[in-house]
């Protein structure tokens, strides 16, 4: 039965009248179901989120990520509150929280000898390429996944003049001898390669390193003088409080983090080794009128004294692990429709290609079943967990996975 969503498509027709395509980028419809999937939601509670209508859903997107702990959670908006209240939080200058949070990070984060606070992945991600290019004096960028919106990295070309991308090469994740096919045809020209240390490539399989994958990298750019970045926006407070390179004990020189750093408040930050942060002292510049915003800095904190004090890094792989094992289990009923990959920490589940493209349709009829059954995940995106998810949340998105795959093998186009 299709959900009411009257309220959400009468303010996406208004959206469309002011704001370009109604609203921005991967929240456009064409990247759910259209006509199924809600387009405004209300408010959000927990593990839990309602759209305009009232339909309340079990929230697998957990805002594509920064919802580590849950909506409204109170802990961290009364730190909030308290400085909006006591303090004021935009101030022209830097207020000592900023050493704070940097100190913590030094104590979480293996390669965080210095910090730089801004407030979006894209920032991050390019404040490390251009600090990787003054430290060097070189040019050549090599990446691998999604970075961004920034000239430098977005697949999408419009508005961008080809020169300021002319310099930044790419490889295949897991391929380490395509990584070093490059870096040896490009010798002594690249500053920096760039990685997510998980890869979480959209509409693809999550991968996660295999045969040392990332340990060769790192030895590889070690030996060639690269600046080796890992992109732990998604990884970071979530596989770790010390992100993936404390997991897999492989250490980059520069990470990009953000996300589930601060529960939701805008926050991301440039961390690295001092040699290379420095550049930002003298060599290049870097500002912003918001960058020194209190608030997220007093949420990220608190966020991550949560984290430690209810031991939500392993709560989180707990759940992770439940949901492969139950889902394992109901998919040897589908294995010719779709497969798992992501556990435990991003969950996805892809359906499996064929030449004729029906998987296409099969993954329409699997989504649309969800969202009706009032489970919010996107098509193309893995999915999260976090902390308020409860077993009960879990059993059901399995449950519904299982009635919701029935109804695509029953309508199978394979």
């Amino acid at each position: 039965m299709n959900i009411k969503l009257d309220k959400s498509f009468a303010l996406f027709e208004e959206a469309k009248k002011y704001h370009p395509g109604g609203v921005l980028g991967i929240m456009r419809p064409y990247n759910f179901v259209e006509n199924e999937y809600p387009i405004f939601f209300e408010s959000g509670s927990g593990g839990k989120v309602t759209d305009v209508d009232g339909n309340e859903y079990i929230d697998m997107l957990c805002s594509y990520g920064p919802i580590v702990i849950g909506h409204r959670e109170k802990e961290i908006d009364d730190s909030v509150i308290h400085q909006i209240r006591n303090k004021g939080f935009n101030l022209s200058l830097s207020q000592p929280v900023q050493n704070t949070l940097a100190k913590k990070l030094n104590q979480l984060i293996p390669c965080a000898e210095q910090s730089i606070f801004l407030k979006n992945g894209s920032d991050a991600t390019s404040a490390a390429i251009r600090a990787a290019r003054a430290y060097t004096n070189k040019t050549k960028i090599v990446r691998c996944g999604y970075h961004g919106w920034h000239d430098w990295c977005i697949d999408v070309k419009g508005g961008i003049p080809k020169k300021t991308y002319d310099d930044v090469l790419e490889f295949n994740y897991n391929d380490y001898n395509s990584l070093k096919e490059i870096i040896e045809n490009n010798e002594g020209e690249i500053a920096a390669v760039i990685l997510w240390p998980i890869h979480t490539p959209s509409g693809n399989k999550v991968e996660m390193p295999r045969n040392n994958f990332l340990q060769k990298v790192r030895e590889l750019t070690t030996k060639k003088n690269i600046v080796l970045i890992f992109d732990e926006i998604r990884s970071g407070f979530r596989v770790d409080l010390g992100g993936a390179q404390k997991k897999f004990n492989v250490i980059p020189d520069l990470t990009a983090i953000g996300k589930a750093m601060a529960n939701g408040y805008s926050i991301a930050a440039l961390v690295g080794k001092r040699e290379i942060m420095e550049v930002y002292s003298n060599k290049s510049f870097m500002s912003g009128t918001y960058f020194q915003n209190s608030t997220s800095m007093i949420a990220a904190l608190k966020t991550i004294e949560f984290i430690e004090k209810n031991n939500v890094i392993e709560d989180l792989a707990n759940k992770g692990n439940y949901f492969k094992d139950e889902l394992n289990e109901i998919l040897k009923d589908y294995g010719d429709l779709c497969e798992f990959s992501g556990s435990p920490w991003m969950p996805y589940i892809t359906f499996i290609r064929d030449e004729k493209q029906k998987y296409k349709e099969n993954r329409r009829i699997f989504f649309t079943e969800m969202i009706r059954k009032k489970i919010f995940w996107q098509p193309y995106h893995h999915c999260y967990f976090c902390y308020r998810h409860s077993y009960d949340d879990i059993d059901y998105v399995l449950k519904s996975i299982n009635e919701s795959l029935q109804k695509v093998s029953k309508d199978k186009n394979v």
